[in-house]
């Protein structure tokens, strides 16, 4: 096998444009404008020239300030949003854990989540079926069933989020700074999970602020500030260059 052949993600000249607190909206003009085109008043570019490509089974740690694209970065790869320049292609299913909710819906039950979102990831009803009680068991949270999801409390919504994205079979885990919500002891068994998952040969792009995390997990870094790639390689460079930037 070829080295581009085990690729699993390449991004090539991504950039995407944001108006403020929200998308900024392409006009039918845009259409026709071309990749120059001058960024208007009120828009700003969330990333932009940023190119990398990753392999199968890398566990990649996302490194930068709150603000730099970290978690525009994941939204891309799980293609929740599209660039505006460039291209972003991804070979393999995504398992995406980047916000709290991991895409429940508020109103449906625990239960009926459960079998919706792993039902939209390619899992029969039958599987889901077989991995209910230890989805469940996981997550701690067996007396809140039939409880509307919107009534849980943040760190219950992490665990169910969570058990549910890490028994589903995508080869690839998207994993923002949500776990950073709920108590320690949780939090380590997931971090024991992502473990066994890494040694099944799944590919990680992990966010956290948590440098002795982004060591225990992950070999390559991303470093992005004010929207811009400043460096792709070991975790251990990676973290020193943020840190002699940022150095108090």
């Amino acid at each position: 096998m070829t080295d581009s052949e085990n690729v699993v993600i390449r991004v090539d000249d991504a950039g995407i444009r944001f108006r403020r607190n929200r998308r900024a909206r392409r006009s039918f003009k845009d259409l026709f404008a071309g990749r120059k085109r001058r960024t208007r008043p009120g828009e700003f570019w969330a990333l932009r020239h940023v190119s990398f490509a990753v392999h199968s089974g890398e566990a990649i740690g996302v490194v930068g300030r709150n603000g730099q694209g970290k978690s525009t970065l994941l939204k891309l790869v799980a293609e929740v949003i599209l660039p505006d320049e460039g291209r972003v292609q991804v070979a393999e299913g995504v398992a995406p854990l980047i916000e709290i909710t991991g895409g429940f819906v508020d109103d449906l039950s625990v239960r009926d989540n459960v079998f919706l979102t792993a039902g939209l990831h390619g899992m029969t009803r039958a599987e889901i079926s077989d991995r209910f009680d230890e989805i469940i068991d996981f997550a701690e949270i067996r007396d809140f069933l039939d409880t509307p999801y919107k009534h849980l409390s943040s760190g219950m919504k992490v665990r169910i989020a969570f058990s549910v994205i890490s028994r589903l079979e995508e080869p690839i885990i998207l994993v923002d700074e949500v776990l950073a919500v709920g108590d320690k002891g949780f939090r380590e068994k997931c971090y024991r999970r992502i473990e066994e998952l890494l040694a099944g040969g799944r590919t990680l792009f992990f966010v956290s602020h948590n440098e002795k995390d982004l060591r225990r997990f992950c070999t390559r870094g991303l470093y992005l500030d004010a929207g811009a790639l400043v460096l792709d390689g070991p975790i251990g460079d990676v973290l020193e260059r943020y840190n002699a930037d940022y150095a108090e």
